[in-house]
């Protein structure tokens, strides 16, 4: 099938070199509101980047910072069954929003995000001492948690939740790593080679993200699911599950690429519930075999009516 262009997801990101100590990680558009302070000063050469490129596509353009401050919609990547996974943070802007991004994936997974399963495979206590950038490469000090308390099979998703998370934005296109300062070429006895570039770990993402909705959300009939896909024929399918488990809606689409690529995809599912209540999004591939599902994402939603 042939490969078609991918959908860019506009924010508004941006990245400086020199981000300092920590303060505190879509695939797709994440929220954004306007704030009341004014925005920061912008240092020379400073830019703002849209967030988020789907995995394997292009990477988004960079606009001069303008007009008031922001909260500015981030990827915390994540991995949930042993492959990477994709939610959304949001922070005030910030000069230093690539370390900002990180330090939200340091926190972890929010409560509802670890009930469906999500973890971070970077030990607790594990802090940021510092993001540069130059040339495209964005140069990450580490402390030395990092590193600890892994087998050599766990490191490369590890490794894989900075990547992803710091090639969210345009100016970054590759990752190298320092721990306490000193820059590595072995971490946590894994060899790394330098740049890391996200095609290195594209083994790690399961055959379908989901960027929207995220776990947690409150959602409204009709509801847009989107996301990627890598599934025989582009073909994605969707249901809507409801507080019992009893479906609601069904529906397929189709990716702008697959079978071998992966492409975005996006559908909008209609569905009526009597009152608000817990619900599942239900997105999955029918298996070529015999149509049962197979590559299931399930998001755990807020159905209203």
């Amino acid at each position: 099938m042939k490969r078609l262009p991918i959908m860019m997801i506009s924010g508004i990101c941006l990245l400086a070199a020199g981000c300092g100590a920590p303060a505190s990680g879509a695939l797709g558009p994440a929220p954004t509101a306007t704030a009341q302070t004014a925005s920061p000063a912008v240092s020379p050469g400073s830019a703002t980047a849209s967030a988020a490129p789907s995995p394997g596509g292009q990477q988004p353009t960079a606009t001069p910072t303008q007009g008031p401050a922001r909260e500015i919609g981030l990827q915390a990547w994540f991995s949930r069954n042993g492959k990477l996974f994709v939610t959304k943070r949001t922070v005030p802007a910030t000069p230093g929003i690539g370390q900002a991004a990180l330090d939200r994936m340091l926190t972890g997974p929010s409560a509802a995000e670890y009930a469906a399963g999500l973890r971070s495979q970077i030990p607790a206590g594990t802090t940021v001492r510092g993001v540069r950038i130059s040339a495209g490469i964005a140069t990450v000090d580490l402390s030395s948690s990092f590193e600890s308390a892994a087998s050599p099979s766990a490191m490369p998703l590890r490794i894989a939740q900075v990547v992803y998370t710091l090639t969210q934005f345009q100016t970054v296109t590759g990752v190298r790593f320092a721990i306490n300062g000193q820059g590595v070429t072995v971490v946590g006895g894994v060899p790394v080679q330098s740049p890391q570039t996200r095609a290195m770990y594209g083994g790690y993402l399961p055959a379908i993200t989901v960027r929207s909705p995220v776990i947690g959300a409150p959602v409204t009939s009709p509801v847009t699911v989107s996301g990627t896909a890598d599934v025989f024929e582009a073909t994605v399918s969707v249901r809507i599950l409801d507080s019992a488990g009893h479906e609601i809606a069904r529906t397929f689409t189709t990716a702008s690429c697959g079978t071998g690529c992966r492409g975005d995809y996006s559908v909008t599912v209609s569905y009526s519930v009597p009152r608000a209540q817990p619900g599942t999004i239900e997105v999955f591939e029918s298996s070529a075999k015999d149509g049962q599902p197979i590559n299931v994402q399930l998001i755990p939603v807020r159905l209203a009516p």
